[in-house]
């Protein structure tokens, strides 16, 4: 497995199934060191969820996307 980092953005056609699980292990945990980590990982699976969204159906509730009315 390998280390899901920021530099991550750019390999997100490599991740698995198991890689994407891992990092969605780590958010629904939210033990992060500091606030900027959890950030990151949720970013990275933001765009994991634009360029590969199969990978993130079981985690989508992590991503807490809703319509927006601007009306």
């Amino acid at each position: 497995m390998q280390t899901i980092t920021r530099s991550s953005y750019d390999e997100v056609s490599s991740l698995t199934i198991e890689d994407v699980g891992k990092l969605a292990l780590r958010l629904e945990e939210d033990d992060y060191t500091n606030p900027f980590d959890g950030l990151n990982d949720w970013h990275l699976l933001r765009a994991i969820a634009f360029q590969r969204p199969e990978l993130i159906e079981p985690y989508i509730h992590l991503l807490d996307l809703e319509a927006c009315d601007e009306a």
